[in-house]
């Protein structure tokens, strides 16, 4: 019985330490329709854009002057190389302009994806 419960542990810890955490922006938007989307892999940072221009990301509403600090903690939690931005259809052109030059801020290597709905 001891020898089983201590498998059982070992697996429990695997299973925690190998378990990747995705940080979703936390609203649902209206995505416009992309012909080309593709998925991409080892993206875990969601940055969403209503089309009031409210800018959500890991369920909490920001302003774009604080997106650059909010990234650089979330990829000292988990690294990424990867930032997707899920702009609403409606959403001003503006705005997503100064989401993505503030993840730019944040670092040179990190990509930046535009989600649209396939």
């Amino acid at each position: 019985m001891t020898p089983m419960l201590d498998i059982v542990f070992i697996m429990l810890i695997f299973f925690i330490v190998t378990t990747s955490f995705v940080k979703e922006a936390g609203i649902e938007v209206n995505k416009p329709k992309a012909a080309q989307a593709t998925k991409q892999k080892n993206a875990n940072i969601f940055i969403a854009i209503r089309s009031n221009g409210e800018i959500w990301v890991d369920k909490q509403q920001i302003d774009v002057e604080r997106i650059s600090a909010k990234i650089e903690s979330l990829l000292a939690e988990q690294p990424t190389e990867v930032v997707i931005i899920q702009a609403d259809k409606e959403a001003k052109h503006g705005t997503v302009v100064k989401v993505m030059d503030q993840i730019k801020a944040t670092g040179d290597n990190l990509r930046i994806s535009i989600a649209g709905d396939q």
